[in-house]
């Protein structure tokens, strides 16, 4: 099969083109610089000299003459970050993906996998465990919002040869992960605090989990649905996020605790406060933290399991072990 990808010479999208190599596929990959081109080149895919940005000129670009001949396109782009306005992820995710998709129903291509995002149902949504069927609520942050707002554009578009899945991760994680940075940096500056001591239930997948379930989703899902894709192991945030950091030598064993009746209103006001002056860097406390770190949450993946035949394949030890490797070397 031949598969194009986006977002290849990111965190996911390097594991995701060695997956899709590994598996015997043809793989040729947007990359918007040289140094992008190295990576999808050293993962195993042909580099595709481009910028989804340029779908925004209203010409067709060059490069999308590569998805010509291309059986799949996997959408794995995106410009992503805890903070900002809605209009620029408009402007960086929605309307790029909204013009791919168009261009690739045109070009041939019969199906079109979106990585999506499980945050699209974190914000008024509050029930502790949702599916598919669970109504998403108002996404907390833009980004979330915005895939949300993708999502239902692309699945709903009338594209009779090409099918749309999208697949919704939470919390990814292993080696190379760039997230765990920011609470690397909390910890050294003194503002890391769980909530509730950390009692509340986190869900996460592991890259090649996220990996495995897009290559199944080359050839399997119904058109129009969406998937969530974890490990499966639900857990309290302590239990995730200690060893996690404990493997860059991170000690958050005896970090301080504030209850979740302090922290989400404190949040609120920080986060309100913030985004009326347009502040362009996110408080120290914000919804979204409080709502990830002090809501339980976690994804059912039955739908995954039958409809994907997908099986998650790497488990919270042998992804630790993995990542305690990486530092050391």
């Amino acid at each position: 099969m031949h598969v194009f990808v986006t977002g290849g010479s990111g965190f996911v999208g390097q594991r995701l083109i060695r997956s899709l190599v590994g598996a015997g596929h043809g793989v040729r990959a947007l990359a918007r610089t040289d140094a992008a081109a190295d990576l999808v080149g050293q993962a195993g895919a042909e580099p595709v000299p481009g910028d989804l940005a340029e779908l925004l000129d209203g010409d067709r670009p060059q490069w999308t003459s590569a998805l010509h001949g291309a059986d799949t396109v996997v959408h794995a782009a995106a410009y992503m970050a805890f903070w900002g306005r809605d209009e620029v992820f408009r402007r960086a995710n929605l309307e790029p993906s909204v013009a791919l998709h168009r261009i690739a129903a045109a070009s041939g291509v019969t199906r079109f996998v979106l990585i999506s995002a499980a945050s699209v149902a974190t914000g008024t949504q509050r029930a502790p465990i949702v599916d598919e069927h669970t109504d998403e609520g108002r996404p907390n942050i833009a980004y979330s919002r915005i895939k949300l707002d993708t999502e239902r554009v692309l699945l709903s578009a009338v594209t009779p040869t090409m099918t749309t899945v999208a697949l919704r991760p939470p919390f990814i994680w292993s080696a190379g992960m760039s997230t765990l940075d920011e609470f690397v940096a909390a910890v050294e500056a003194g503002r890391f605090s769980w909530i509730d001591n950390g009692s509340h239930i986190v869900d996460f997948v592991h890259v090649d989990n996220l990996a495995e379930a897009a290559r199944l989703a080359l050839t399997r899902g119904e058109a129009g649905r969406t998937y969530y894709v974890t490990d499966g192991t639900p857990m309290p945030a302590r239990d995730l996020f200690t060893p996690l950091l404990a493997t860059r030598g991170v000690d958050v064993s005896a970090a301080r605790s504030v209850p979740s009746t302090v922290a989400a209103p404190l949040g609120a006001l920080l986060d309100a406060g913030a985004r009326l002056l347009r502040r362009p860097e996110p408080p120290a406390l914000t919804n979204w933290i409080t709502a990830f770190m002090g809501r339980d949450r976690s994804y059912d993946i039955t739908a995954a399991r039958s409809e994907l035949g997908y099986t998650p394949r790497v488990d919270l030890a042998t992804g630790l072990a993995e990542m305690t490797r990486s530092i050391s070397r």
